[in-house]
Order: structure tokens, then C-alpha cells, then sequence
């Protein structure tokens, strides 16, 4: 049985290292380039093909995939006269990867069942070093049968593939998943500025509160670099956080509900995102409480 066409778009970071994972395992794929070239040329000397248009890159592909970085490049990417709607073959599937609002994954929905096809919501979670080896984890959802039918190609990117219900409870559970884990993230970062402040040391801190029923792999993502120095533990922009926990509010918002717990994780990734931090890494964000308490 012949393996489908994938059309990709968004080789950034994690979308190029996916990009690589599938062509190691002889799909053909078809490109295109946003901001950078330098994955979708890596892409293209292993055989991908190079197309001008998104409308290109559906029309020549059983499954799309898309890895964009926040909602509106998503929306810009499907629609208009050159977007990936415009060229959809019947029976088509498009996976949007990337962390996206769920209101907007639903729309879309709908706009790709429409034009003949099926619209599936994948975010992400591990590093790009994990996709190159086909260890990511993938929280699937939408429509079942599209599921079982691209479910042989997921495996082969993820370690871990969970189909979890309808279209947009796969990008909802990854904003709950990304607030907590911010939230986390900056409870010990702003934990050590406090200890500076106290005279008190941060690896004791760390020592006793790690013995204990705190301790998570996000407090020693933190601790990476609030102890040891290592930034690159958690591979995650201040800038990114900012917006996931931004979409993070605005789903509750859009749901009724206005997010409590997440003003101040919100409230101190913007100031770092505006203060110069925006493309720190999270733990980093001790250096940006150990500032603020200087002040």
C-alpha cells in the first residue's frame, strides 16, 4: 500500500525536525517556505518539493499539515484564493500541530468540511529533538474516522498519540497543560528571587522543597538554570509562554469564565516579554523577579 502525500507548512524549529522524521521514513512532501529557509532547503535537497502557495502545497497532498505559531497565521494560511482551502482534494485531511484557539480550530472545521475534507487538532508536546526521532507526544482530536485513517503516519512521529474527542479538545487541554506548566514555571522562579532577597540559598531551597511533594519536572526545569546555570533544560520563549497563556485567557473568556490563577502568570510574562526577555528562556524568568525586586 502506497504511503500518502503530506503537504507541510511551517518548517520553523519543530516543523522542520518533523519534516526530516517523515522523509526518514520515505513520505514524500511538499513545502513551503514562511519566514526562514533553512529547514525547508534541508527539506528540498532530500527530495521535498518547493511550492509558491499554500493552495500548492493541498493540491499536491492527501494530508496537510500545519506547524505555525499562533492562530492568525494558521487562518491566514487556510483561507483566501491562495490558501490551503482554495486547492483541498475531496477526502483530505489537515492537522494543525501548532497551539492554536480552539474557537478558531472549530471554525476552521467547518470551513474544511465544507470544501470536502476533514480538519484535525494536534498540538504538541516534548522538543524538536524528540521529533527527529519520532518521540513527540500528539493530542489528537476531531473526527474519528480521519483519525484511524492518518492515525499510521502520527506513530510515526509520536511516541505517544492520543485521539481525545472532538474537534478542539486536543488544542484546549495543551492551553490547561501550557498555563499550569507557566504557572509552575514562575512560582519557582520568582521562589528563588525571593530566597535572594532573604539572604537564603537557592540551591537549599531547592533541596528542601524537592524533597517534598513539590518537587516536578518543571520546578528541575527551573532549577536548571536558577541553580546551575542551564537556560536550555526548558526550550520555551518568554514570548511563546506569553502567548499561550494569553490564548489560555481568552479561551475562558470566550467559555464564559474569566481565569483567576492565571492574571499573574499573564500579567509577569508580558512585562518580561516588554522588558527585553522575549526570546529568554522561561526558567530565565529568574533573572527577570530577581530585577523586579531590586527595583
Amino acid at each position: 500500500m502506497s504511503k500518502p502525500t503530506i503537504g507541510f507548512i511551517g518548517l520553523g524549529l519543530m516543523g522542520g525536525a518533523m519534516v526530516g522524521r517523515l522523509q526518514d521514513q520515505g513520505y514524500l512532501v511538499t513545502v513551503i517556505a514562511n519566514r526562514t529557509r533553512t529547514f525547508v532547503d534541508q527539506a528540498v535537497a532530500r527530495g521535498a518539493t518547493e511550492v509558491a502557495t499554500a493552495k500548492a502545497v493541498a493540491q499536491a497532498s492527501d494530508i496537510i499539515m500545519l506547524c505555525m505559531d499562533t492562530s492568525k497565521n494558521v487562518e491566514e494560511r487556510m483561507q483566501g484564493d491562495k490558501g490551503v482551502v482554495a486547492g483541498l482534494k475531496k477526502g483530505a485531511i489537515v492537522i494543525d500541530f501548532g497551539t492554536s484557539l480552539p474557537g478558531s480550530t472549530r471554525t476552521l472545521g467547518n470551513i474544511v468540511s465544507a470544501a470536502g475534507g476533514k480538519y484535525l487538532d494536534a498540538p504538541l508536546g516534548r522538543t524538536p529533538s524528540h521529533a527527529k526521532d519520532g518521540l513527540l507526544n500528539i493530542m489528537c482530536s476531531g473526527d474519528i474516522t480521519a483519525f484511524t485513517k492518518v492515525r499510521p503516519v502520527l506513530n510515526v512521529l509520536g511516541e505517544n498519540v492520543f485521539h481525545l474527542g472532538t474537534l478542539g479538545s486536543g488544542h484546549t487541554i495543551k492551553l490547561i497543560n501550557n498555563f499550569f506548566g507557566m504557572t509552575v514555571a514562575n512560582a519557582m522562579a520568582e521562589a528563588f528571587a525571593m530566597a535572594d532577597v532573604a539572604g537564603i540559598s537557592r540551591e537549599d531551597l531547592y533541596d528542601v522543597m524537592a524533597a517534598g511533594p513539590l518537587r516536578s519536572g518543571m520546578m528541575d526545569f527551573v532549577k536548571a538554570y536558577g541553580v546551575d546555570g542551564d537556560s536550555n533544560k526548558l526550550a520555551f520563549t518568554v514570548k511563546n509562554a506569553a502567548k499561550d497563556v494569553g490564548y489560555y485567557a481568552q479561551m475562558a473568556s470566550e467559555m464564559g469564565v474569566n481565569s483567576i490563577m492565571s492574571t499573574s502568570t499573564l500579567s509577569a510574562l508580558n512585562d518580561a516579554r516588554d522588558s527585553g526577555y522575549a526570546d529568554h528562556m522561561v526558567s530565565q524568568m529568574v533573572d527577570f523577579y530577581a530585577d523586579k525586586f531590586k527595583d
